[in-house]
């Protein structure tokens, strides 16, 4: 199978979007004292603007993705660019909780408004190999996850923390302007063929095979989530590792996401995503297995050597489960993307409270294995149907 020859430029350009969510998330983790103090209120107040955020960029997507596939992705992507420059701006000069609060939300709409719209480009790019699209895409934006929190840091070090939110707006201003000179493909006419809001819903969850897709893309998203919330308790509080060597550890699962996307990109054209995702599960399984065993016994170096190895058969996972969803939509891209975006939010919201209701946050690794042991039987059900 030819490749389609790569847009540098134009990958980067959606790689830059895509990161507008972990820089916005990510960027101002290390603030949150310095905003509850400004604002005299408390840290949890302050935490809770997290939440807010993800509830707001979920709300977009549902709400948005159909109307990017009506109205054109490009007036959707300028439309997301505009409101979240404008929220950026409204936070760097807020001076009371409440208003950070919904500005929070309403700063995640419009960033979500924003990011659906760049799995319909990657399809019309790459075709066939969306995937591979998708791996280059993500192996870029992973950068983001890795130097936000260092970069707040650093703006805190020589300024307030509203300066975070300037440098956003700046960010999103250059992307905004970029939209009028990057070549972004027109979408196809015939996909705009009249058609009710909840009529694109209806044809997406309709679509033949699509349900099993859905749910695969949702258990990764969900064992992702559950480590990313169990993580630092684990690592910190119940295996000893100091904050520093936590950053460390982190830093390594997130690079063994970017490693499984960059061999995705090599070998998904030769081996195609179905064999891929489920060789992937498979390998979860017997690496899930392995923990199971490393957390009864509370063997540190077994568990630090393991959790890279299932985050990369996670990366794998997500990516092929999520192209081979979106491949089969042209017409509804926007759709189906807000029906994968939502949901996966939805089910890593979950991840907080399983675990806090656990006896014990060791237990991340038994549900883990859960979820995949479902992933798989879901793979196999694809072969079936």
């Amino acid at each position: 199978m030819n490749s389609p020859k790569v847009n540098t430029q134009l990958i980067l350009f959606l790689a830059a979007i895509i990161a507008i969510s972990p820089l916005t998330i990510d960027m101002y983790l290390p603030a949150m004292p310095a905003i509850a103090e400004n604002l005299s209120t408390s840290i949890g107040l302050v935490q809770l603007s997290m939440s807010l955020y993800l509830a707001g960029y979920a709300t977009g997507m549902l709400l948005l993705g159909p109307l990017a596939d009506k109205w054109g992705r490009i007036h959707i992507l300028r439309l997301g660019l505009s409101g979240f420059l404008i929220t950026s701006l409204l936070l760097s000069i807020s001076n009371d909780i409440s208003h950070f609060l919904v500005l929070r939300f309403v700063q995640a709409f419009f960033g979500a408004a924003a990011t659906v719209v760049v799995p319909g480009y990657i399809r019309q790019l790459f075709g066939a190999q969306m995937a591979k699209g998708m791996s280059y895409v993500s192996l870029i934006m992973m950068v983001a996850p890795l130097i936000a929190p260092s970069i707040g840091a650093g703006l805190l070090n020589i300024s307030t923390w509203p300066a975070i939110f300037i440098l956003l707006s700046a960010y999103t201003a250059i992307l905004l302007g970029l939209t009028w000179k990057m070549d972004l493909p027109a979408m196809p006419a015939s996909s705009k063929e009249p058609i009710s809001y909840l009529g694109r819903y209806r044809r997406v969850f309709s679509t033949p095979k699509v349900l099993p897709l859905i749910a695969n893309s949702m258990l990764s998203s969900f064992a992702f989530f559950t480590y990313l919330t169990a993580a630092p308790l684990i690592y910190m509080a119940i295996l000893g590792i100091s904050a520093e060597k936590f950053a460390l550890l982190f830093a390594l699962n997130v690079g063994s996401l970017m490693l499984a996307n960059l061999i995705n990109t090599r070998i998904v054209g030769k081996l195609g995503s179905l064999t891929i995702l489920k060789w992937a599960a498979g390998s979860a399984l017997i690496i899930a297995l392995l923990l199971v065993v490393a957390s009864v016994q509370t063997s540190i170096l077994a568990i630090l050597c393991l959790v890279p190895a299932i985050m990369l058969c996670i990366g794998l996972m997500s990516v092929n489960s999520d192209a081979l969803l979106l491949i089969r939509f042209q017409e509804d891209s926007g759709t189906a993307t807000a029906v994968m975006g939502t949901l996966k939010f939805g089910v890593g919201a979950l991840a907080g409270p399983l675990l806090a209701i656990a006896p014990h946050s060791l237990w991340l690794f038994p549900v883990m294995l859960s979820v995949i042991l479902v992933a798989i039987v879901i793979n196999l059900r694809l072969n079936q149907t």
